[in-house]
């Protein structure tokens, strides 16, 4: 069947701005087993990891057969079937071999027979050229051009077309971009893809801490990937399987990740973290900016042939925080714990697993899901990932890498059966300006994280990865320091002492998730957003959803933060539990949180983690918010010294002439006498 997938307008009506008439203008989009495979046999996995990526891998070339069949296509039409037909007879052939191994170990999955079958999905349209070609204005950061006065949508749902020039131009050294999804490499991003970061209001929340409350932090500092260790693979999704991600990641920490890794070789290896006693492995899609550099990677699987393409940006600061839990003390992680956050097909899966969290610098209590900041002069761009803090207590994986895992819920509490444990907030910086989007990046390039290439670059699809190699007594040296509220790490000054005025948990303090008391919500369905994912966006679709072992939250982005958002957020900034910011108890507003570890002193403030939109203007006339009041000193010492006991003085004064009275009167009745 021949279908049209050009359009001749924008979908929300922007008559002004040019459409492309030529590329492609849609993408492939397939059923994703894993939501599906929720159990398999140990002894299975190996080949269903095997054949689930062989799965991705057919949608990758179908897609890059409908960007071919596209570009070629003279009337705007393709043949769909000549695509979607031998897709679908592929994908039932690997989808009845992962049902034979599992039915080799265990029970035959059924229904997943249904799943072969994928459809064409419309797209966001770029244009093949600009309507005027004039450059951006100048005067922003790095030239940056993009009028940031435009209001964006914020929810995924959202007509992502409205209040955005659409198109793209030529990138520096690349000539044209390609129309079509728009991009250096022709699968995005497109304009609709980013919103000003000043037009969002603020919508990070932090959850309540209760008296019991784990309110310590532990630092761990692994570098920024200076040296440049990148590879296409994942080792916790596709083990075993060369470019089992389809684009390219950073890695921090353990120097030996790649698809073919075992347990013995991440023991061994080296660590980029300061403290050899860390040798866990974090890492995340690289971010680029499309300006038509010629990567290591373009000519390689996951890099260039598969639609990622452009300089790769290494990371101007990137923390790595351990916090506790806002209920109780937390239990030490098992060594090889394995924990994804976010859903790298987010953009065709939904927001259930999606965790995406993107800010500035100096306004990180607004977050974005599904969009990418344009950040004002002075301002860097903010990927926040908060992992999930519950495990189930016995696996240190699962079999879609998820169920073993799960976001608390906003007051601390974790699902039946599951306890608490240290919640890793990584938090990556980018000094990148904001893209000059009137003219498709000529100016100023587009900045976007490395995707499958169906997922186009969205910025829903960010999502990162941790394998804990901690030593084992650096484990337990975290948990301490997490439960009596002290803040540890690399930069920790001696002499630390726990949090300032609030009580510490003590030796017989309930567990979270133990089983004892269970919350509203811990048969899966939560009730409120999950701990990780409290802060919200702006739309209400923006907000919660954990989608953690049942745990939707209110469909975040409709977003996990919020619940993919449905995401944590609460410390967006990947700060909370650092420099003082431990809330008060008895839910008083947060202090205004201190730089992360290891950032420039003289850099911009970070604004204050949110209270209430009230409490923040919704138009910011700098880039950097003005930093909340410091606290009072608690006082010391006696009345007089402290100015407590000002409020006696007046008492004294009156017995003072009480007492003479009594004295007159006394020796006028003995003069009378």
């Amino acid at each position: 069947m021949a279908v049209n997938v050009f359009a001749s307008a924008t979908e929300s009506g922007n008559a002004a701005v040019p459409l492309g008439t030529s590329g492609v203008a849609a993408t492939v989009d397939c059923p994703d087993l894993t939501e599906r495979l929720t159990v398999v046999p140990e002894q299975a996995r190996p080949e269903v990891d095997a054949e689930l990526a062989d799965l991705d891998a057919q949608i990758a070339a179908a897609y890059r057969q409908l960007q071919d069949a596209a570009r070629t296509a003279d009337d705007g039409t393709l043949d769909e079937g000549a695509i979607l037909d031998p897709l679908k007879k592929e994908r039932a052939a690997t989808i009845e071999r992962i049902a034979a191994a599992v039915d080799k170990a265990g029970d035959r999955p059924a229904g997943l027979d249904t799943l072969a079958e994928c459809t064409l999905r419309r797209t966001e349209v770029a244009s093949a050229a600009t309507e005027s070609g004039s450059p951006a204005p100048q005067g922003q950061k790095q030239g940056e051009g993009q009028d940031q006065s435009q209001d964006q949508g914020q929810s995924e749902g959202q007509d992502q077309g409205q209040g955005q020039p659409d198109g793209t131009g030529e990138a520096p050294g690349d000539g044209q971009q390609q129309p079509g999804n728009g991009g250096q490499a022709g699968n995005g991003p497109v304009a609709a893809d980013y919103a000003d970061i000043t037009s969002v209001r603020p919508n990070a929340v932090r959850a309540p801490r209760q008296k019991q409350a784990s309110t310590g932090s532990f630092a761990t500092s692994c570098g920024v990937n200076a040296e440049g260790l990148f590879n296409s693979d994942n080792l916790i999704a596709a083990p075993g399987v060369g470019n089992g991600a389809h684009h390219f990641h950073d890695y921090v920490g353990n120097q030996a990740n790649d698809a073919f890794a075992s347990d013995d070789d991440l023991a061994a290896a080296d660590t980029s973290c300061a403290d050899q006693g860390d040798k866990s492995s974090y890492y995340w899609p690289v971010l680029r900016l499309q300006n038509g550099t010629a990567e290591q990677d373009a000519q390689s699987p996951g890099g260039g042939i598969e639609g990622n393409a452009g300089e790769i940006v290494t990371p101007a600061e990137v923390t790595l925080t351990f916090e506790g839990n806002e209920r109780g003390r937390v239990t030490e992680m098992p060594r090889l714990l394995r924990i994804i956050t976010g859903d790298a097909k987010a953009f065709v899966n939904g927001n259930t697993n999606a965790n995406a969290s993107w800010s500035c610098t100096g306004f990180e209590d607004r977050q974005l899901k599904d969009k990418y900041p344009l950040c004002p002069s002075g301002s860097d761009v903010v990927r926040t990932f908060t992992f999930q803090s519950c495990w189930d207590g016995r696996n240190i994986d699962s079999a879609n890498h998820r169920t073993h895992m799960a976001f608390a819920a906003a007051d601390g509490s974790c699902p039946e059966g599951f306890r608490a444990v240290p919640r890793l907030v990584q938090r990556v910086v980018y000094d990148v300006a904001a893209p000059s989007l009137e003219d498709g990046g000529r100016t100023v390039p587009l900045f976007a994280v490395d995707s499958f290439p169906e997922q186009l670059h969205k910025p829903v699809t960010d999502h990162s990865d941790f394998i804990n190699v901690f030593d084992e007594d650096l484990m337990r040296e975290m948990v301490e320091c997490i439960n009596s509220g002290r803040e540890c790490g690399p930069d920790t000054p001696p002499g630390s002492e726990p949090g300032q005025g609030e009580e510490q948990p003590g030796d017989g303090d309930e567990q979270p998730g133990d089983g004892d008391e269970q919350q509203p919500g811990d048969d899966g369905a939560a009730t409120e957003p999950p701990a990780e994912q409290t802060a919200t966006a702006s739309a209400p679709a923006d907000t919660g959803q954990d989608g953690q072992n049942g745990q939707e939250n209110q469909g975040q982005n409709g977003q996990d933060n919020q619940g993919q958002n449905g995401q944590d957020n609460q410390g967006q900034d990947g700060q909370d539990g650092q420099g003082g910011q431990d809330e008060q108890e008895g839910g008083n507003e947060q202090a205004a949180p201190a730089p992360a570890r290891g950032q420039d002193a003289n850099a911009s403030a970070e604004p204050r983690s949110a209270t209430t939109p009230a409490d923040t203007p919704d138009d910011v006339s700098s880039p950097v918010a003005a930093p909340e009041a410091a606290p009072e000193p608690q006082a010391q010492g006696g009345l007089a010294e402290t100015g407590s006991g000002l409020g006696l003085w007046p008492a004294a004064v009156g017995g003072v002439l009480f007492a003479g009275g009594c004295v007159l009167l006394f020796r006028s009745r003995r003069r009378a006498l």
